[in-house]
């Protein structure tokens, strides 16, 4: 059995249990949706007239995860099938939480719901479906509508503006026109959710294969500039036409996600989002030449990008991966130049399959030159037999026995030796200490005579 069935099997068994107990229980929500898609669920809801003690009275093993709201987990094995008591809202004083509820059926709860293909029922013992709200018409007009007054549903929770962004791009739906007015009017209002519930609506818009469209979306409705105001700079911030014939860096920005593969990592989408947003910052003309610079946009970049992502509370290692990209992006034109012990280096770096992705669509947007990408994965064909970064030949402890003391001079030692070992000069630790030996006896840093002793 696959795991979506098992899943379903699963939910399908606590369904009935529920139904042999005389409540009523059905299927809720985006797996109703998704099965008429012919999508297969992720996960199945379960929406209920049982109230929560009653639920965790029936099922061995539970876990009360909002039991003021109504909603219960089973735990059967390892699957966990959430389970909601039909309810209806009172008032939302805080853009995010009802001030009350009221256990009510299962018409008022589909009322309660965000847009109308989200609000599908469906008895999996029957196989009945239940719509109360027209959802199944939407559904195959492939529209998005909130239920009842849009404004109203984007009042009690104002995150189902980016929620309404996010289906419409992963769905492929158009919004519809009460709908798509009311999230324009408003946008402002997002600064009322807390940053984690943006950022995952934001990343899951953004990680679709139809990213680009998402894009657009947030951009028209006002969204994208309420969360992130810093990339609306990037829109009329002309660059060198010889090298971005494409236009300015909103439109360079905008290319390049067209251009990224449809499943890529968050490091990399956000790499892509950020790479160019200092350039705004420094721009300059330069009167001599008449051309446009964007001196050390790198280094501001990244220092922009960490505050932007500390911000919007990403985890630490997704903004020290995007920090890093931004900030490495523009060395890429000078790799052919490179020593080979830095090239190694470079290329040993642990962002860096993500980074070749951000430098070739960078140039493919812009010049269409791709020619240090190519000549990147002919490097790392040629360095694949071995380690690009192998163990060391000599250690500080070495240093130490030569009575070298740490400091500055250590660190710079340990790296010469390291580049003469990637570069094949030294390939035993004995020709190591012995040019080590030799460099410190001829820099005076021990005396000539240790040297011959």
């Amino acid at each position: 059995m696959s795991e979506s069935s098992r899943i379903e099997a699963t939910a399908r068994k606590v369904v009935a249990r529920l139904q042999e107990s005389g409540h009523e229980a059905l299927y809720a929500g985006g797996c109703v949706r998704d099965r008429l898609r012919g999508v297969v669920p992720h996960d199945y809801d379960v929406a209920t007239s049982a109230r929560p003690e009653e639920v965790q009275a029936l099922f061995r093993r539970t876990v009360a995860v909002g039991i003021q709201f109504g909603v219960v987990r089973v735990l059967e094995g390892d699957v966990e099938v959430e389970v909601a008591t039909f309810r209806s809202d009172g008032a939302y004083a805080d853009g995010r939480h009802p001030e009350s509820v009221q256990f009510s059926n299962a018409e008022e709860d589909a009322r309660r719901r965000d847009f109308t293909v989200n609000g599908l029922f469906f008895d999996p013992i029957l196989g009945e479906l239940r719509d109360y709200v027209g959802g199944r018409t939407d559904l195959e007009a492939r529209v998005l509508r909130a239920i009842g007054d849009p404004e109203e549903r984007f009042a009690e929770d104002r995150l189902r503006m980016l929620r309404a962004i996010r289906f419409a791009t992963v769905l492929g739906f158009e919004i519809e026109e009460a709908t798509w007015n009311a999230v324009c009017k408003h946008a402002a209002a997002i600064s009322q959710v807390s940053a984690e519930r943006i950022r995952e609506e934001l990343l899951k818009t953004l990680h679709s294969p139809d990213r680009v469209r998402g894009w657009d979306l947030l951009d028209r409705s006002g969204l994208l500039r309420q969360i992130i105001p810093e990339l609306e700079k990037l829109k009329g911030c002309e660059q060198p036409p010889q090298f971005h014939p494409e236009g300015d860096v909103w439109v360079h920005t905008r290319l390049m996600l067209s251009l990224l593969p449809p499943e890529v990592s968050t490091p990399l989408l956000l790499s892509v989002v950020f790479h160019d947003i200092a350039k705004p910052a420094t721009y300059s003309l330069d009167p001599a030449e008449g051309r446009i610079r964007f001196n050390g946009h790198e280094k501001v970049g990244a220092e922009m990008t960490e505050s932007i992502l500390s911000r919007l509370r990403l985890p630490r290692k997704d903004i020290d991966a995007t920090v890093e990209a931004v900030a490495n992006h523009m060395a890429f034109k000078d790799v052919q130049k490179m020593r080979v012990s830095r090239l190694k280096r470079f290329l040993a770096r642990p962002t860096m399959p993500d980074e070749l992705v951000l430098h070739k669509v960078d140039c493919a947007s812009s010049n269409g030159d791709i020619s240090n990408y190519t000549f990147l994965l002919g490097k790392i064909e040629e360095f694949s037999n071995e380690p690009l970064i192998p163990p060391p030949l000599v250690t500080g402890k070495d240093l130490l026995g030569m009575g070298i003391k740490a400091g500055p001079v250590f660190a710079e030692l340990l790296e010469e030796v390291q580049s003469r070992q990637l570069e094949g000069a030294l390939t035993t630790r004995e020709e190591a200490l012995h040019w080590l030996q030799n460099h410190l006896a001829q820099s005076g840093l021990i005396p000539q005579s240790d040297h011959r002793a």
